[in-house]
């Protein structure tokens, strides 16, 4: 293996972990503040700890290909973007105080596999890796969350629904980000997303700065961490790893999440949801390689 590939893999795994164990944070973050004051004092933080690195990275290499990006949404396609990440981490958020940190991890990586379906709907293709990973992540969720008497939890039901505004997220941010600068583009994002989340808050949670402060570990480790480290550790070194190889790295965030439910909250899962997060990890990592693996392409000499 590459030294540069080495080290490139050995950053996405830890933006993996980060990831995965901010679920355990956001689950303990509640003992203390609703979801909503926790969403909003972390993506606001989020925001502000990403601040410094306008100063590193002050332009960005404009879009030149196809139909220009229209004016109003160079304006507000960051408020459009937060709109949905607001939709997407309430309703995970909201659902972690009904499931586990390991089932939400899990149940929230299904998005990769909705992205590519959603997709077809703007006219984005997608292959056989796709459908079958589909039917996977289908199969394992049900094998993870429905009950004998089919029935869903109310946690599970909840996380399940942001999965299809976190994939809608990911389409918005894909077309959005050719356009305009991705540092202020996240920026822009995170803000809204905390200041709507606070609004919330002071309308139909208790807020006090005791509560705040007691769950300052768990703020400081989603804001700084989950938003500010992981995002930039992305964003810096997608651009050189192998694609297949982050597909699959950035997947085990839902075994992270898995493990760190395991290790700090002592939450169990049993054989039947096991075998159903397996399936579930094989359908998220089939979504993302898809036509890699299904599809030859041609050789160039």
């Amino acid at each position: 293996m590459k030294k540069t590939n080495l080290k490139s893999d050995s950053l996405l795994l830890l933006t993996a972990m980060i990831w995965g164990l901010a679920f355990v944070a956001q689950r303990m973050g509640m003992d203390h503040v609703g979801p909503f004051t926790y969403s909003g004092v972390r993506f606001l933080l989020g925001a502000f700890s990403l601040l410094p690195l306008l100063y590193f990275f002050p332009k960005t290499t404009p879009h030149t290909k196809g139909k220009p990006l229209p004016l109003f949404w160079k304006r507000w396609g960051g408020l459009l973007a937060g709109l949905l990440l607001f939709a997407g981490i309430s309703l995970q958020q909201v659902g972690l105080q009904y499931t586990t940190a390991g089932k939400a991890g899990f149940i929230t990586g299904l998005y990769v596999v909705l992205v590519p379906i959603f997709g077809l709907f703007i006219k984005h293709k997608t292959g056989l890796g796709t459908w079958i990973g589909a039917i996977l992540a289908v199969a394992g969720m049900y094998l993870l969350s429905v009950k004998g008497n089919f029935q869903i939890g109310q946690g599970d039901l909840l996380i399940f629904i942001s999965t299809g505004f976190w994939a809608c997220h990911v389409l918005v941010i894909g077309w959005l980000s050719p356009y305009l600068h991705a540092i202020k583009l996240s920026i822009y994002q995170f803000i809204t997303t905390g200041i709507i989340s606070l609004i919330i808050a002071f309308l139909i949670e208790p807020i006090s700065f005791n509560g705040i402060y007691l769950a300052a570990l768990p703020i400081l480790y989603g804001g700084l961490l989950s938003v500010g480290v992981a995002y930039t550790l992305q964003v810096i070194v997608q651009k050189t790893a192998h694609p297949a190889h982050a597909a699959i790295i950035l997947s085990l965030e839902t075994v992270f999440a898995a493990l760190g439910g395991w290790l700090f909250l002592d939450e169990r899962l049993g054989f039947r949801a096991l075998v159903g997060c397996g399936f579930m990890l094989g359908g998220m990592i089939l979504a993302q390689l898809n036509d890699r693996i299904f599809v030859k392409e041609p050789k160039i000499d």
